[in-house]
C-alpha cells in the first residue's frame, strides 16, 4: 500500500516545557555528562549563565510532547512495528538553561516512498520565553514494507 501524503504541511498545537534545574542534572548524569555547566549552579553562573545549562540533546526532553501527536496521527499513518529511526539534524540557537520556558511546534515536512520504504520527515521549532529559536530539528523515520 503506498504512503499517504495528505498530511504533508500539517502542523500540531505547540507545547510548552518549563525547564527545571533537577531535570537538567538528571539528564546530564544519565548521559554521562561531566561538564560542571550542566551540574553546578555556581559553575554555570561563573560562566555567565543564570542557571545550569542543558546539554544540547536535552531537546529530546523539551520537544517530546510536541512530537507525539504527529508521530501517532492516523492521517500520517506510521506503522510503528515496521519503523526504524532514520536520522535527526539540529540547528542550534541560544543555549537552554534552567528556568527557561520552551515552546515547541511540530510539522509534517515530507512523506515519500522509495524502494518499498516510507520516509516520514518532521520539523520541530523550539523557542524560549524571549522568542529566540533555541533549536530547529529535522526528524526522519523510515517504515519498512510500505
Amino acid at each position: 500500500m503506498p504512503v499517504n501524503t495528505s498530511a504533508i504541511g500539517k502542523s500540531y498545537p505547540p507545547t510548552m516545557y518549563a525547564v527545571g534545574r533537577e531535570k537538567i542534572r538528571e539528564y546530564a548524569l544519565a548521559v554521562g555528562e561531566t561538564n560542571p555547566l550542566h551540574l553546578d549552579v555556581a559553575a554555570a553562573r561563573a560562566a555567565g549563565y543564570t542557571d545550569v545549562v542543558a546539554p544540547p540533546m536535552f531537546v529530546v526532553v523539551y520537544s517530546a510532547a510536541a512530537l507525539g501527536p504527529g508521530l501517532f496521527d492516523p492521517e500520517v499513518g506510521i506503522k510503528f512495528a515496521l519503523m526504524v529511526h532514520g536520522s535527526q539534524e539540529f540547528r542550534w540557537g541560544p543555549l537552554v538553561v534552567a528556568g527557561d520556558e520552551i515552546t515547541t511546534s511540530f510539522t509534517v515536512k515530507d512523506i515519500s516512498e522509495s524502494g518499498g520504504k516510507g520516509f516520514y520527515v518532521f520539523e520541530s521549532v523550539s523557542t524560549n520565553q524571549a522568542g529566540d529559536t533555541v533549536c530547529v530539528g529535522t526528524w526522519t523515520n523510515i517504515v519498512r514494507g510500505v
